[in-house]
């Protein structure tokens, strides 16, 4: 039996789960440049972490955790400013098409919208990790999480000017 160091592990790691990088990295990123900045700042995060990672929860869920502080701090860092939502150009009610990715593309541009938080929220409810994961990742309670979540909808539906 071969023994695996550290980096080799840690390199099957990241080939194996780089997804998760990269859905952070679209979630929190507008362009390429952005993009791929953010996904070696993620990995060079991991690196740091990977040998303090102690298996008590998923490696996935360890992933996230890390890629989303990073994207989150690095947005501070760089005290990028969004705009409010009522600077939204867009509503879904003026689509006249019945093309799914119109409207797939509509929510990820409102989802730009939301907060740091929310984007984390909303990312692995997409991913349809369960209520308790997500609190596992955020660092919030499972109950705090439905609350959040209900609101993030309502903020949604008030972006794309949707009725429920």
């Amino acid at each position: 039996m071969v023994a695996v160091n550290t980096e080799q592990l840690f390199i099957q790691t990241i080939n194996q789960h780089q997804g998760i990088i990269h859905k952070v990295c679209r979630m929190y990123c507008s362009g390429q440049e952005d993009h791929h900045d953010l996904f070696q700042e993620i990995v060079l995060q991991l690196w740091k972490a990977f040998p303090g990672f102690r298996q008590e929860s998923k490696i996935s869920t360890w992933m996230y955790r890390i890629a989303l502080n990073t994207a989150i701090s690095g947005l501070r860092k760089k005290k990028i400013q969004t705009t409010g939502i009522d600077a939204i150009a867009f509503q879904l009610e003026d689509r006249q098409e019945e093309n799914p990715e119109v409207g797939l593309q509509q929510l990820y541009k409102a989802i730009e919208h939301l907060s740091d938080v929310e984007k984390s929220i909303v990312l692995l409810y997409l991913e349809d990790k369960p209520y308790d994961e997500i609190a596992e990742i955020t660092g919030i309670t499972a109950n705090y999480v439905a609350v959040k979540m209900n609101r993030i909808k309502e903020k949604l539906r008030t972006i794309l000017n949707v009725r429920p």
